[in-house]
């Protein structure tokens, strides 16, 4: 059986995590962490973790779905405690970052900008294709989120663009060609934002070359799949040893 604490356990992440893990018969939800802290829940709830009394941590995670804001008193709370930490909040800065490869040293960490095998998967795709089709194809991403999403692009287009630049000798990201009257470039990464409705969260990578297009595309249908790898990371890290951890951990590699 594995304990979690949900960090941000009453945001719609939160709860999601919270459902699925209900439902998950190898999982038991230890506490929840929020400010907004109700009275009476299905499990005990705190507004920080300076409040969580002594649990048994040898089998805990954290997951955390929360604010960057709070990223320092979570990892000062892991690396005391030695509990594992899934780390799933976005916006994180540089100096978090640090923050967080520096308490990878003592426990387990798993960071990632984005919590679908599926995504990530096509991350993978991506890198393959790229090294196949080289400069031969040009290379469009196109994402779509829900018309309450504030950034534009998505970190998780950053994601899937930073992996084919890897496999490049040099790249360009464009984002807005009404700009520009002039031909594409090779080197050139297009992406684009698309914000409506209630889209969960779509990428497509588009290789165009002469006379055939290839097309990978990913379509989140609800926040669940990103509950399901939280947890599905919660579990691959019980028993690690210290260290940095992320997706490309779950999907089997060449």
């Amino acid at each position: 059986m594995i304990d979690i604490i949900i960090n941000g356990c009453f945001g719609k992440m939160g709860k999601t995590v919270a459902e699925k893990a209900s439902a998950d018969p190898k999982i038991r939800i230890a506490a929840g962490i929020d400010l907004a802290k109700l009275d009476e829940y299905r499990f005990p709830v705190y507004r920080s973790f300076d409040e969580l009394p002594e649990i048994d941590t040898q089998n805990a995670v954290i997951i955390d779905f929360s604010h960057p804001s709070v990223i320092n008193n979570l990892l000062r709370y892991a690396v005391d405690n030695r509990i594992p930490a899934v780390i799933c909040t976005t916006g994180i800065s540089d100096e978090d970052k640090a923050h967080i490869k520096e308490a990878s040293k003592s426990v387990p960490v798993f960071y990632s900008g984005n919590m679908s095998i599926g995504v990530n998967l096509l991350i993978s795709l991506v890198k393959i294709a790229q090294r196949a089709l080289n400069e031969d194809f040009d290379v469009e991403i196109i994402e779509k989120h829900h018309n309450q999403k504030i950034d534009a692009p998505s970190g998780t287009a950053y994601m899937i663009a930073d992996a084919i630049k890897s496999q490049m000798q040099y790249a360009e990201y464009v984002y807005d060609r009404h700009l520009q009257r002039k031909k594409r470039e090779k080197n050139e990464i297009g992406i684009h934002s698309v914000r409506g409705g209630n889209i969960v969260g779509e990428h497509e990578v588009i290789f165009a070359g002469d006379d055939e297009v290839i097309t990978i595309k990913h379509q989140a249908q609800s926040k669940a799949v990103f509950a399901k790898g939280a947890l599905s990371a919660a579990k691959f890290l019980i028993g690690k040893e210290p260290g940095m951890y992320d997706m490309s951990d779950l999907i089997p590699q060449e």
